[in-house]
């Protein structure tokens, strides 16, 4: 760690324009970011005596060993670079709001030629309508089953609407209502967008002008005495009303607006967020972080926006912020710029955000139109806010007590391990390895890490299981030696410097940390120790592969069938109790580290399957391989071209044309022989 006076920059070489800055480690990883109207008042605030800064702002300072800026033109600027170095580098102590579940939203693919209502937790795609979030996925498909008796937009999958629309028929929910069939030609692709967008209309909130004109048809029906369509229009017009009764009117002029409250402790940020369409609650959305630094609550709000909003699509070009001085040569990068209406026209914050005008001319940027930050004072968006306030409230005094049970818990499990297994410290950082085959093809392994007795997901890697030099595929020992080898040997070049490759022909890095990103390399922690799926001769031979790559670790198995735990080199395993933490603890491990196995396994015997006789003919890839099914059909149709029709396929020449006759005819004339 290095010493502040080694690092910190003289106050005469810090600029006093607008700027970005970081705070790294002395490893090279960004701990911190953060913004500044003024680089030279905001940075020597940190150097003064660190006895009157804040205990976390003080731990960041003693944990820091240099300080980078960016100067840029202005505070809108700064704010969109800041965002993406956050997003980028994931400092430590900067406040990270990361929701913990995706939520479900209702999305209308406007770009496809017949538009399709579905469900999805995808991120934002261009050309699609987002109606949400909802906090039930029930919800919304009773929203759905009922909107399509007025709008019946096709809810099918690409490959269903192509396989009924070869077939030139309708689907059952053609022939029961619920869908106008585009797939059978029963509607036009103009009268099926209509229909689409006047269901996105009413998503907004745009119902009157609906309603009335069915209760307008529904009347004249009934003039007309054809009461059989007077009874649906009925029925119709009662199913939208029991959508809107489900959202209860909550802002009386009907705008659209995000409401956003804050609860925090000195150690938590509770936040909570109504999502309001056409004066209507659409969804809510509920999440607690924890407060890495000394921000109060204004910082807080300020970078809540800026991570709630910051993938939105933007509507303009963003700034660039240009290096100058000590800043390195990075600028923010280019986004998708297309008008959204992700954005609504007002957002509501239960206290104010710091620099709140740049905030909502960078809002305003983002959405193509004006949008309000404020705090509402009286009306009915006061009494809104208070209730959102009083979720916030709610959510972190059950965060509270969670984490009050799972810290303790965590604790007891990493000392229990400790004391049975004999090591000097508790494990923060553990390991562990398994190995997932079909009859000894596709095989691969895992390695899942657990630190401070949590999963940290973004350390899983997975390995695909080299053959031995006849081809054949180890067995699980073998496997795992093969595994630890390879890990090991790369975590020890990046600890060294060592030069070289490894047998993937992959050159070894130096450091822990890339220099360019400022990131972890793929293997840069040493763990306390290592856990493999097994029982003593997995142990051993795991333990045989540590020392002979020259690692000293802690090695354990854990055996499935009476979940014995085996440690190297002893005849009788050791059984924890089996209301043990520690046992426990080994087990989701264990279990983990299985499940991410099979997953991976299940995805590279998919792939294994669907491999066609045109993969083993070079020079051809996946678009030419698309391109010569898209124009033939098939491949026996393929097999019955000639080279000359083959050339007339885009991308493929007359060298690539004969290699494909001559590969089709070889493989032809192998299955006659065979």
């Amino acid at each position: 760690m290095a010493k502040l006076d080694q690092w910190r920059p003289r106050t005469s070489d810090i600029p006093t324009q607008p700027g970005v800055y970081r705070f790294r480690d002395d490893q090279g990883r960004v701990i911190y970011v953060g913004k500044a109207k003024n680089l030279r008042n905001r940075l020597t605030n940190y150097f003064q005596d660190p006895q009157v800064l804040h205990p976390r702002t003080r731990h960041m300072v003693a944990t820091a060993a240099s300080v980078q800026w960016t100067v840029v033109s202005n505070e809108i600027e700064a704010l969109s670079l800041e965002f993406t170095w956050i997003k980028e580098f994931d400092p430590r102590f900067n406040v990270m709001y990361r929701d913990d579940k995706s939520y479900p939203y209702l999305a209308v693919t406007m770009s496809e030629k017949f538009p399709r209502v579905h469900i999805t937790r995808q991120s934002r795609r261009k050309g699609t309508r987002y109606f949400g979030p909802y906090t039930q996925v029930w919800a919304i498909r009773e929203t759905i089953d009922m909107l399509l008796r007025v709008f019946p937009v096709r809810t099918c999958s690409p490959g269903v609407f192509k396989r009924y629309q070869a077939q030139c028929r309708p689907c059952l929910l053609g022939d029961i209502g619920k869908c106008s069939a585009p797939c059978a030609g029963r509607i036009s692709a103009d009268a099926h967008r209509e229909l689409a967008q006047n269901l996105c209309e009413f998503m907004q909130g745009k119902a009157a002008p609906v309603i009335r004109s069915l209760e307008e048809q529904m009347k004249q029906a009934a003039a007309e005495l054809d009461f059989e369509k007077a009874a649906r229009l009925r029925d119709d017009l009662k199913a939208m009303t029991t959508v809107l009764e489900r959202n209860t009117m909550v802002l009386e002029d009907g705008t659209d607006a995000d409401v956003f409250a804050l609860a925090c402790d000195e150690l938590d940020a509770a936040v909570y967020v109504f999502h309001v369409r056409g004066g209507r609650v659409r969804g809510t959305r509920g999440w607690v972080v924890d407060r890495v630094d000394d921000a109060n609550e204004a910082d807080l709000m300020s970078a809540l926006l800026e991570q709630v909003y910051g993938d939105v699509p933007a509507a303009e070009q963003p700034l660039r912020g240009r290096p100058r001085g000590q800043a390195e040569a990075r600028s923010v990068d280019d986004v998708a710029h297309t008008p959204t209406s992700a954005l609504p026209r007002e957002v509501l914050v239960s206290v104010e955000p710091a620099d709140r005008d740049a905030l909502e001319k960078w809002l305003t940027t983002l959405r193509g139109a004006r949008v309000r930050v404020r705090v509402p004072q009286r009306g009915t968006a006061a009494s809104l806010m208070k209730t959102v306030q009083e979720n916030a409230q709610q959510s972190l005094v059950l965060h509270r007590t969670k984490r009050a049970s799972d810290l303790t818990q965590r604790s007891r499990a990493l000392e229990e391990l400790a004391e049975n297994l004999g090591l000097e410290a508790a494990p923060l950082r553990i390991e562990c390895y398994d190995i997932s085959h079909t009859a000894g093809q596709q095989q691969v392994a895992s390695m899942v890490v657990f630190e401070d007795g949590a999963p940290r997901k973004s350390d899983y890697r997975t390995f695909n299981i080299r053959p031995r030099s006849d081809g054949t595929p180890p067995d699980d020992t073998a496997a795992m030696t093969q595994v630890l080898q390879r890990r090991f040997t790369r975590l020890l070049a990046e600890e060294a410097g060592i030069e070289g490759e490894d047998d993937d022909g992959v050159e070894f890095a130096t450091g822990p940390i890339d220099p360019h990103t400022g990131r972890p390399r793929r293997f840069s922690y040493r763990p306390d120790l290592v856990v493999v799926d097994g029982a003593l001769a997995q142990v051993n031979a795991a333990e045989k592969a540590l020392t002979g790559v020259g690692v000293d670790l802690p090695v354990v198995g854990l055996a499935k069938r009476l979940e014995e735990v085996w440690v190297p080199g002893d005849e009788f395993p050791l059984i924890l109790p089996r209301t043990s933490a520690a046992l426990y603890l080994l087990q989701y491990l264990r279990d983990e580290s299985h499940r991410f196995a099979i997953t991976h396994h299940r995805r590279r015997r998919t792939k294994a399957q669907t491999r066609s006789v045109l993969d083993g003919i070079e020079g051809l890839g996946p678009v030419r391989q698309k391109a010569l099914l898209a124009h033939f059909g098939s491949v026996k149709r393929l097999r019955a071209a000639s080279a000359e029709q083959i050339e007339h396929v885009q991308g493929i020449g007359p060298a690539l044309a004969a290699i494909i006759v001559e590969s089709l005819g070889t493989d032809r004339e192998e299955t006659r022989n065979d």
